[in-house]
């Protein structure tokens, strides 16, 4: 099979190049804050961005307004490097970042602290949605490659502020929000932030009708000019039918023309709400110490309590007894279950406790941050329901009985991490600055049936460094190169089918190389970056002697070769006066490689676009009024590992107005838009999952509409 070529990069320079030469003429313009800021909770320094050897997005919670997204699945609207990774309606978000999946476990922050992304995470209450793109390492244990996402809570304001919105969707969803935020005390030293939030869900999807509701309170106390103590808390509630996901009908991909989109094939009289009750909480104190050193403690906590709920589909069994375990049957039947997971409870508590501050050695000036994490997760499930209730059809029409019975086990899980870190950025020079991290790791990791079998338990110690060299060329020009590691670490399920079942695998070292080219003022910031990343592969090794993976010891799960995705990235974020663009573009070489067996070597992921360009055009046509235009466009993929079915690529178009003006001493925003404005057909993602293919279709054309007034 033929490798693309990176034609790409071309088209990629010529967008930060000419968007950049524009800037230039740009007429001079007051800007207050940037567009992209990276806190010190997820890129670990406080660098400006555009000073950092590191691509990381910020997206203000202003900026999700402007664009209808609630959910953290609505960023992959934003940036080329973020793509959908398995995004049902009613779930838990789902991102891969540069092609890899982001794992839930491992790969979200809150404030900086490590969640469990298992659940719908509310972003009524959060400043800001921040992407950490490239090696992982430097900010978690374990975790995927490519990338960290964190969730920035909204703390009380400088000023007195209360904002109040009312929002509508096409169908049928409402929602309103009231974000107040208040000081107190003779210098104003106590600070009161609270965020509430209630929605009707009724998307254009069909059978999806819910709820939720998110209350949250945050609060400061300046103690004395030298300590803040902040506290917040959050609840959050969610109860929404999930939906199924499509599928292949045998080897053959459906027109995506021909499926309604607004079907849902989660359609039983029986099918139930997936509900997700959630409970976050932190304490954090930052205490100035002597000279220019300061320190901080911060405690996390989260409480997740979860029903998992869906008439699941997954493969077919043929009226000629054919069995099509990856897709549906050619005739549009499958096989349908009744799957119910409920009282699933996720607790995460995590310390961290750090200290920065600069020191001369050898006649050069560190900056240095060391510190310590600690977190314990642990998960309690009971018994679980998957039971075959009879056959479905691709048009939703067909209706099987309930079978609700608990005839399955669950795992439960524990694990416990212990984190030293020590960050340093050494000047070098005037222009030129040494970035260094070192990060190592204690894990522990328990998991046993919820009958008391198949226990596996195991510890492991991992280093994960990362380095990196600035140059300033320019007053706003920087050009970096940075190297780093990032870990994975499993066990082999403890199954009679494996030979090494229970064992602690090998710790999986993934490596990432990054050169970038950035620049950043209060008219325009742009980044031209090219990476390289390798990640070792597990895999199921069949034995000598034996037909299938399914006798007793038949096979043995090892490393077998690595997947390894280079890649350029173009960003450009313009503003002007009355105006601004925010773009970006991504050509990825995603491939499978080094693997025993020549077969699976040269191979694509499936659900992974090879071309992405995503732009979010903004002018103002008169004073206050504001148009908006989006363009997304995500290149073919393949919807299975062999790479036999190929999934077309997709281009869509989104519009919008926003109205600003005043009314007394209030500012009142009136927005209004059409997502996917020209009603595209096409299969948005096609994701593998469970050796099944699925494929979900892009939403329908979509009317939106809210009013935000701040008091």
């Amino acid at each position: 099979m033929a490798k693309p070529s990176f034609s790409l990069i071309g088209a990629a320079t010529a967008l930060l190049s000419t968007s950049l030469a524009c800037a230039q003429t740009l007429p001079q313009v007051s800007v207050t804050g940037k567009a992209t800021e990276v806190a010190p909770g997820l890129a670990g320094f406080s660098d400006p961005p555009a000073k950092l050897p590191m691509q990381a997005l910020s997206l203000s919670a202003e900026r999700l307004d402007d664009l209808g997204i609630s959910q953290l699945s609505g960023i992959t609207k934003l940036d080329a490097s973020v793509s959908d990774s398995y995004n049902a309606v009613g779930y838990w978000s789902n991102l891969k970042v540069r092609g890899f999946d982001l794992d839930n476990r491992f790969n979200l922050r809150r404030d900086g602290l490590p969640i469990s992304g298992e659940t719908a995470l509310s972003l009524a209450n959060k400043a800001a949605v921040e992407v950490l793109k490239g090696s992982s390492g430097i900010q978690a244990g374990t975790s995927a490659p490519a990338g960290l996402v964190n969730l920035v809570v909204k703390r009380p304001l400088a000023d007195d502020a209360t904002t109040l919105m009312l929002g509508v969707i096409e169908r049928g969803t409402v929602e309103a929000r009231v974000d107040h935020s208040q000081r107190f005390g003779a210098n104003r030293e106590f600070g009161l932030r609270v965020n509430l939030a209630a929605a009707r869900l009724d998307p254009m999807l069909r059978d999806t009708q819910g709820h939720s509701h998110t209350a949250a309170l945050a609060t400061d106390w300046r103690l004395s000019p030298d300590t803040l103590v902040e506290a917040e808390v959050e609840f959050n509630r969610q109860s929404q039918p999930s939906q199924q996901g499509f599928s292949l009908l045998g080897d053959r991909l459906p027109d995506p023309k021909r499926i309604d989109p607004n079907l849902n094939l989660n359609n039983q009289p029986w099918s139930l709400p997936v509900v997700f009750d959630n409970t976050n909480a932190s304490l954090r104190v930052q205490q100035k110490l002597a000279g220019e050193w300061r320190a901080q403690a911060a405690l996390g906590i989260q409480r997740l309590r979860t029903d998992d709920r869906l008439a699941y589909a997954f493969g077919c069994t043929a009226a000629d007894g054919s069995y099509y375990a990856s897709s549906f049957c050619p005739d549009g039947s499958y096989d349908m279950y009744d799957f119910r997971s409920e009282n699933e409870h996720r607790d995460t508590t995590s310390l961290d406790i750090s200290a920065s501050g600069p020191v001369q050695l050898a006649g050069l000036r560190h900056d240095l941050t060391v510190g310590g994490l600690s977190s314990r997760f642990k998960s309690r499930f009971q018994r679980q329901a998957y039971n075959y209730t009879g056959s479905g059809n691709i048009d939703g029409s067909a209706v099987t009985p309930a079978a609700p019975e608990l005839t399955d086990e669950n795992t439960n899980r524990d694990e416990r991490s212990n984190e030293l870190y020590l960050r340093d950025r050494v000047a070098l020079t005037a222009d030129t600055t040494a970035w260094l991290g070192l990060r190592h790791t204690r894990l522990n990791r328990e998991s046993v049936r919820t009958d008391g079998s198949r226990p596996t338990d195991y510890s492991q110690s991992v280093t994960t460094p990362w380095i990196a060299l600035s140059h300033a060329i320019a007053s706003d020009w920087l050009l970096y190169a940075s190297w780093g590691e990032g870990v994975e670490s499993d066990v082999v399920p403890n199954r009679p089918r494996y030979r090494n079942r229970g064992q602690a695998l090998p710790a999986m070292k993934s490596r990432q190389t990054e050169i970038g080219l950035k620049t950043g003022t209060q008219r325009v910031e742009g980044a031209l970056t090219v990476f390289d990343i390798r990640r070792p592969v597990w895999r199921d090794v069949l034995l000598p002697g034996f037909q299938a993976c399914s006798a007793q010891d038949s096979c043995e799960r090892r490393i077998d070769g690595y997947a390894r995705h280079r890649g350029i990235e173009a960003s450009a974020d313009l503003k002007w006066s009355g105006g601004g663009l925010f773009a970006s573009a991504t050509r990825l070489q995603a491939r499978r490689d080094g693997s025993t067996d020549a077969s699976l070597n040269g191979l694509v992921p499936p659900n992974v676009p090879q071309t992405t360009i995503k732009a979010q055009l903004r002018q103002d046509l008169l004073p206050g009024l504001q148009a908006q235009l989006g363009l997304r466009h995500e290149g073919s993929r393949f919807a299975t590992p062999d790479n036999s079915i190929p999934v077309a690529a997709w281009t869509v178009a989104d519009a919008g107005v926003r109205y600003l003006h005043g009314v007394g001493g209030q500012t009142w925003i009136w927005r209004a838009a059409v997502d996917n404005l020209a009603n595209r057909r096409a299969w948005r993602e096609s994701p593998w999952q469970y050796e099944h293919s699925y494929l979900y279709p892009l939403a329908p054309r979509t009317f939106r509409a809210s009013l935000e007034v701040r008091l």
